[in-house]
């Protein structure tokens, strides 16, 4: 990277403090930038690091004072978001994988779209295919009859399953799985659990994105479905005919029972739980390390487990955090009382 202060500034629609034809060389936090860098503020938690900060520039928000006039300012609405885009535009790394390797193991009926790149050990199974301008990195196994879009990338040692369809966009992280087995067993009349056969697929609609070592289970029957627009985090399990509405959020570690339906933009937090066969309404927010035991039918902010309204929620988790202090408090009130009760038993004998 090597561009004018004024280049990023343009780029993001800011307003330039200072000399515009500053050099930018790097981009790092606000708290470790050096000369050469761009750094941004945006939360207040970091205003304390701009009096000692060497970057050369920050992007900084109008409400932020502008203390320093020995660096420069690119002021922009959002810096984040300004951030992302001087990243994208500027630092994202290049795919540099092109063609078909030799040693990739491609099925003669599989239908290949143009400028598709695939790397060393791919397999490609029979009847799948795969659209223009998609990449797929070394190790991964496609299996019959899968149907990948255009613009996709596939990182290595990835695994879809037979029958899967992945729209166009998607972006799908190292050693994720896509249409294994839903977990499906019944017991016969011995006790012994027999497997229940998952001959439906997975969809993937287009702009998803997948963390790595993500699990999506196939249907038992019908489609376990991923709509437009999700992201999903590394290490969740999303199981057998669950249904995630678009441009949900999911972080790590967060487990979806069958045939749940999430709704359309929502966020799921770290480590929530959600059991099946229930649905969540559109634009829920679920807190980290919640466990959903029921239907959540209103908009909202839920957490804890059960999950209930987060408000309420917040302030039972005030008063446990309190217990201690109200076991005392209650203590000292039973002395009081039973001091008084023992002054007015004392009062009633000298009475009588």
């Amino acid at each position: 990277m090597k561009i004018k202060l004024k280049e990023a500034a343009d780029l993001v629609g800011g307003v330039v403090i200072g000399d515009s034809q500053t050099e930018l060389t790097g981009i790092a936090k606000i708290e470790e930038a050096k000369k050469g860098d761009l750094t941004f503020l945006y939360l207040s938690a970091y205003e304390k690091f701009l009096n000692s900060t060497e970057a050369s520039a920050v992007l900084i928000s109008p409400e932020f004072k502008k203390t320093r006039t020995d660096i420069n300012y690119i002021e922009v609405r959002n810096p984040n978001v300004a951030l992302q885009k001087i990243i994208v535009r500027f630092l994202l790394p290049k795919i540099n994988l092109k063609g078909i390797d030799k040693t990739a193991s491609i099925h003669d009926s599989v239908k290949i779209g143009k400028n598709v790149s695939i790397g060393k050990n791919v397999v490609i199974e029979a009847g799948s295919s795969i659209g223009d301008n998609s990449v797929i990195f070394h190790n991964s196994v496609i299996m019959e009859n899968v149907n990948i879009g255009s613009g996709c990338l596939i990182y290595p040692n990835v695994f879809v399953r037979e029958n899967c369809v992945i729209g166009n966009s998607v972006i799908i992280h190292s050693n994720t799985v896509i249409g294994s087995d839903g977990f499906g067993f019944i017991p016969d009349e011995k006790g012994v659990y027999q497997k229940v056969p998952q001959i439906g697929n997975v969809i993937i609609e287009d702009d998803v994105e997948l963390g790595s070592n993500v699990s999506i289970d196939r249907a038992s029957i019908g489609s376990t479905k991923i709509k437009k627009g999700v992201k999903i985090d590394n290490l969740v399990q999303i199981a057998h005919n669950v249904s995630i509405g678009e441009n949900t959020v999911i972080a790590s570690q967060t487990g979806i029972s069958g045939s749940t339906t999430i709704g359309k933009n929502c966020i799921l937090a770290g480590q929530v739980g959600i059991v099946g066969h229930i649905e969540i309404n559109d634009q829920v927010l679920i807190g980290a390390q919640s466990g959903v035991s029921k239907s959540i039918n209103k908009p909202g902010k839920y957490r804890g487990s059960p999950a209930d309204d987060m408000g309420k929620m917040l302030k039972l988790e005030a008063h446990l955090r309190n217990v201690p202090v109200y076991a005392e408090k209650i203590k000292k009130l039973e002395e009081k009382i039973a001091f008084l009760e023992e002054k007015i038993s004392q009062l009633i004998s000298k009475g009588t």
